[in-house]
């Protein structure tokens, strides 16, 4: 079944089967497949299959629809194709196996020269755990089932993102990159680009407080 596999920068999110004949994609949750970010367009593109091909067409979004880093209105897919929609890559596949990438996400933690990472719930916890240690190549901080670390949301009304922010671990370091821009803070900026992190760093996001650490 044709699927298409969701990275944001480098960080894999999701895969969605291609299993009815068109998705719209956006930054609107009534978009088959939402995507959180302010650059993109409430109703941005869209991928539809007709005559045994899938095609994506840019509904006149502001920043434009890419594929295979081409801007286009309307082009036909093939296996390996990525649409590039703002800093969302999407991989389309009509094959069954999964994609090389993928097993990426699950390296065995022997293979990984990274010190131990974790992160400490400082205010507000969504549950009774107290840390989090960061042994996958990205880990979400959200709501969904996606997200391996959970967070109180703010506000009246408890409202926030499903997926708000995700850190990535890299031989270098571990990475902290928004998925809702300005939602989560980073030593209580708003936090609307990558950056790496360091130790005791803090993290907000709704009303739970973290802190960041490397375990000796």
């Amino acid at each position: 079944m044709p699927k298409l596999m969701i990275k944001f920068e480098a960080a894999f999110i999701r895969e969605v089967k291609l299993d009815k004949p068109s998705f719209t994609l956006g930054r609107k949750p009534d978009n088959d497949i939402p995507l959180d970010n302010a650059a993109v367009s409430g109703h941005h593109c869209k991928v539809y299959e007709s005559g045994g091909t899938w095609f994506v067409e840019d509904l006149n979004s502001t920043n434009g629809t890419f594929v295979n880093g081409k801007k286009v209105l309307k082009a036909g897919l093939k296996t390996g194709d990525t649409v590039t929609v703002v800093k969302y890559s999407l991989l389309f596949s009509e094959e069954t196996a999964a994609p090389a990438e993928k097993p990426e996400i699950a390296l065995p933690p022997q293979r990984q020269k990274t010190p131990q990472g974790a992160l400490e719930v400082l205010e507000n916890p969504a549950d009774d755990r107290k840390d989090f240690e960061l042994t996958a190549l990205s880990t979400y901080i959200g709501k969904s089932s996606q997200a391996s670390i959970p967070y109180k949301s703010g506000g009246l009304f408890g409202g926030g993102p499903e997926l708000a922010a995700v850190i990535t671990m890299r031989p270098d370091g571990y990475y902290l990159n928004p998925i809702k821009e300005g939602y989560a803070k980073y030593n209580g900026n708003p936090l609307a680009e990558k950056v790496v992190l360091k130790n005791d760093d803090t993290i907000e996001v709704g009303s739970t407080r973290f802190r960041f650490f490397v375990k000796k």
